[in-house]
């Protein structure tokens, strides 16, 4: 005679794995987008401190001016070649980990910074070099209701 699983309880089996899986993907879910939370926080807290030791070291001139002059048009360009290319600030261009851009949105220093985020899906950060402000560009709110662009 042989032995082998009924039919039933194949089924019994199957529906116990859905009923599991149901219940440990939300919590997965719910970790994923804490870790990208954090993320968020530590590459904003890398590229603030790149500016501040930078400006600090440049007379006060904050990265993204083209040949640290303050009276240009700054730039995404001159920002990454001044902190990443030329020195040794940062290692890499920091992603936003929500839309995986590291682009950086610029403002001019005769335009007010925006009161909420830009095109989430082509920039990453969006940075004024005049006040030293950068912020996640993307909208919505944390797990603890903090709002991402006020990260």
């Amino acid at each position: 005679m042989k032995r082998a699983f009924s039919l039933v309880e194949l089924m019994i089996v199957v529906a116990l794995l859905g009923i599991l899986a149901a219940i440990v993907v939300p919590t997965f879910q719910g970790n994923v987008i804490k870790a990208r939370e954090s993320t968020a926080k530590d590459n904003l807290r890398i590229l603030r401190n790149a500016i501040e030791v930078y400006a600090a070291q440049h007379d006060d001139v904050a990265p993204g001016y083209p040949g640290n002059d303050s009276s240009r048009v700054p730039g995404d360009k001159p920002f990454f070649d001044q902190l990443i290319k030329n020195s040794s600030y940062l290692s890499k261009r920091p992603v936003n980990p929500f839309n995986d851009e590291a682009l950086l949105k610029v403002i001019g220093n005769s335009e007010n910074f925006p009161a909420a985020p830009v095109r989430t899906n082509l920039y990453g950060w969006i940075y004024k070099p005049a006040t030293k402000e950068i912020k996640l560009n993307w909208s919505g709110t944390d797990s603890t209701g903090v709002a991402y662009f006020d990260y």
